[in-house]
């Protein structure tokens, strides 16, 4: 028996054990992304790629829940956490099983892609909705509880790694990523890009963080000596392992322009941080050894790093000492778990109008349900998507809902121009015909991960690369919009998209607006049970739904200034952490008898939300905190607490938080995180406080001003 098989050893100690045993030839293959066998000393081969953003992608049937920016829009991190543990009970299964069978290939590993704490600053790029939204922290709550699901909570294995990426500053534009620097000052570094990595990597425990394609402050991320070795290690004390974004590493030398050569920028990367490459670059590693550029001892610490977490995951170790190895296959897409999946979908359902037509009765005679994404099933998975083995569009959902109803349907436009077909006129004379003989149209607009994804689909050269340079609803969705309003049928909208996307047209000729997201292989199912009252919608926004394209600023720009909710002073049509029930709450909150503490001390909130309407339903309340002005910023309030909470109709829950120094701390101009002392308005409620939401729902969030008094306090970012 070899000493790195020794299990009265800790893992670290076994992980030196096994390096010291390999050939600097040996070393370096187990640094790109599929590491082949050793077969002299025992160690199989493993291929480290595997995805699972919002359930296991790429490998077969699995639960498929709602895409990322969905789950954001519950504001729920148990629920995250639980539908976490699913995914990762389905990795555990679907590894071991694939493992019998002898298949060590891609999408068959315990180390997991996901997730993607970027922040949403701009609506137009595509990859944004594999992400939390456009808040640092939502993001971070819903990052960490995602990441504790996935990773497990034994005591000596991890269930699965956890990736968190793309480490840093990384949103786009998708056609630029492979040579894009993006300026930041240290204030929007510290204050928005890191804030959720920090979060993952120190409360989650992440044992992972993938580097980003793009330079932050001209260098490059994968290699960045501030991002990888200054921050990650020094400052947060990551112990884990980094890998590269697939083929990142080449475009130090390809694009880039840092260095002029592969084995240069392989050298780089490593001697910066970077253990793994997920590409081929590292195969060079040998030349920079030869050439000096690198030592074997810079070569050990990444392999050592990377067989510490192949053995925190058990793979050296006999499967019964593993917990997570007896997992049975058949928990994949079982009842139970697609059960979850419909209920996560139906939290993510976000109320953005109603005058009072929903929810439908389920007496309606005719129903008119049109659209592009009505009957379409890409439409609930998004990307990094499994196979689902049931699915559910809303036409369907709707068919099962109510059976007796006469349901007319019709395609009326297609999702974009690249699409539209010499019966585009006929299409929307039939959706017409359809309406004018419904009681209530249903009408599914949007956009698809066709549309905006990652350097997405070519069939759509009109959007960029899987960017969109526009946010209105592409093709001739405004239009059907108009002429099915003429026919004075009630149009309830359901809209289904990653992003925000410019509904104001939609706003004004609907009854009724629903943003679905992209809802998960159930869908259309949970869709039809809010229309139809089985539950009430709950979701809230994590991004805001801007007006048009003029109040968004340059995609390029990555200065937060007039950004997100944040900082942007514009009038938006729907604000972050907006969305409706069917019922109406109260709240009343205190913090007890002190009005003034000192920095560096916690104090409670103590409230109640009171349920004064019809239907059981449940709430967010959201707490938002204004500082003092710092430098030359005078402060937005900003998202600190979120809490769900179901009551029934009639009934009242109480609820409280115990806010710590990190929640009232702010960022000033040179990136330091510190409490100042001075006025502190707290405003708890179940939106941001701000006019619009104020005219959108006619209600105010409760108000506390605190002061905090003494010398400033320094706080560890």
């Amino acid at each position: 028996m070899y000493s790195f098989n020794d299990l009265s050893l800790d893992f670290r100690t076994r992980a030196v054990k096994l390096v010291d045993l390999l050939t600097v030839d040996e070393k370096i293959s187990q640094m790109l992304h599929f590491s082949p066998a050793v077969s002299r000393l025992g160690i199989p081969a493993y291929t480290w790629w595997n995805e699972a953003l919002h359930g296991v992608a790429r490998a077969g049937t699995a639960t498929v829940f709602p895409q990322s920016i969905g789950m954001a829009a519950s504001f729920d991190e148990k629920l995250v956490y639980d539908c976490a543990c699913i995914i990762s009970d389905e990795v555990r299964a679907k590894h071991h099983e694939f493992l019998r069978r002898g298949d060590t290939g891609i999408y068959k590993g315990l180390t997991i892609w996901s997730p993607n704490i970027n922040i949403f600053r701009d609506p137009r790029w595509g990859r944004g909705h594999e992400t939390y939204g456009e808040d640092p922290y939502l993001t971070g709550r819903m990052g960490i509880a995602f990441i504790k699901g996935m990773q497990g909570d034994d005591d000596t294995y991890l269930k699965t790694v956890a990736t968190a990426k793309h480490y840093a500053v990384h949103s786009g534009p998708e056609k630029l990523r492979h040579s894009f620097d993006a300026q930041v000052s240290d204030r929007d570094l510290y204050e928005t890009y890191l804030p959720a990595f920090r979060d993952c990597v120190k409360e989650a425990g992440a044992y992972s963080v993938m580097g980003a394609y793009n330079r932050t402050n001209s260098e490059a991320c994968c290699a960045s000596p501030t991002l990888l070795q200054k921050i990650l290690r020094e400052e947060w004390g990551f112990e884990g392992y980094v890998v590269s974004d697939c083929h990142a590493i080449c475009d130090l030398h390809l694009h880039h322009h840092l260095t002029d050569h592969p084995y240069q920028s392989a050298a780089i990367a490593v001697k910066n941080g970077c253990d793994l490459n997920c590409g081929n670059t590292y195969a060079r590693l040998k030349a920079a050894f030869n050439e000096g550029l690198i030592t074997e001892e810079e070569i050990d610490t990444a392999v050592t790093r990377l067989f510490e977490a192949r053995m925190r995951l058990g793979m050296f170790d006999p499967p019964e000492r593993v917990p997570y190895a007896s997992i049975p296959y058949s928990v994949n897409d079982s009842k139970k778990h697609r059960r979850k999946s419909l209920e996560a979908a139906c939290r993510t359902m976000t109320m953005l109008k109603n005058n009072g037509i929903l929810p439908l009765s389920k007496d309606i005679k005719n129903i008119a349900v049109v659209g592009p994404n009505a009957d379409d099933r890409d439409v609930l998975f998004a990307n990094y998507k499994g196979i689902a083995s049931e699915t559910v569009t809303l036409l369907e959902g709707i068919r099962e809902k109510v059976p007796e109803a006469n349901i007319l349907y019709s395609l009326g436009c297609h999702i974009s121009k690249t699409e539209l077909l010499d019966d585009e006129t006929s299409l929307m004379s039939e959706a017409e015909s359809c309406a004018l003989a419904a009681d209530v149209v249903i009408m599914a607009t949007g956009i698809n991960s066709r549309i905006e994804g990652e350097e997405a689909d070519p069939r759509y050269p009109e959007f960029g690369g899987g960017d969109r340079e526009d946010i209105e609803l592409p093709g001739l969705q405004n239009e059907l919009v108009d002429r099915l309003k003429k026919t004075g049928t009630p149009i309830i909208t359901v809209n289904m998209s990653g992003s925000a996307v410019g509904l104001c047209n939609v706003d004004k000729k609907s009854d009724a607006v629903l943003q679905a997201w992209y809802p998960g292989s159930l869908g259309g199912r949970a869709i039809a049970g809010v229309l139809f009252g089985d539950c009430s919608p709950s979701g809230k926004l994590p991004v805001t739904f801007y007006k048009s394209i003029e109040q968004i600023g340059a995609f390029e720009d990555y200065k937060m200034h007039d950004r997100t909710y944040r900082f942007f002073d514009g009038t938006p049509l729907y604000p972050f952490g907006y969305g409706l029930t069917y019922s109406d709450f109260e709240i009343t909150c205190s913090i007890g008898a002190t009005r003034s503490i000192n920095p560096g001390n916690n104090f409670l909130i103590e409230g109640t939300l009171s349920n004064t309407g019809d239907s059981d339903a449940r709430e967010i309340v959201q707490v938002y905190i204004k500082t003092p002005k710092v430098g030359n910023k005078n402060p937005k309030p900003e998202l600190r607490v979120i809490k769900p909470i179901f009551v029934p109709a009639g009934k009242t829950a109480g609820f409280s938080f115990n806010l710590t120094p990190r929640e009232i701390s702010m960022i000033n101009d040179k990136g330091e995180r510190v409490i100042k002392p001075g006025d502190y308005t707290f405003y708890i409620g179940t939106g941001q406080p701000d006019e619009r939401t104020f005219e959108l729902t006619g209600k105010r969030p409760e108000t506390i001003m605190l002061s905090v008094t003494g010398e400033s306090l320094k706080l560890d970012y």
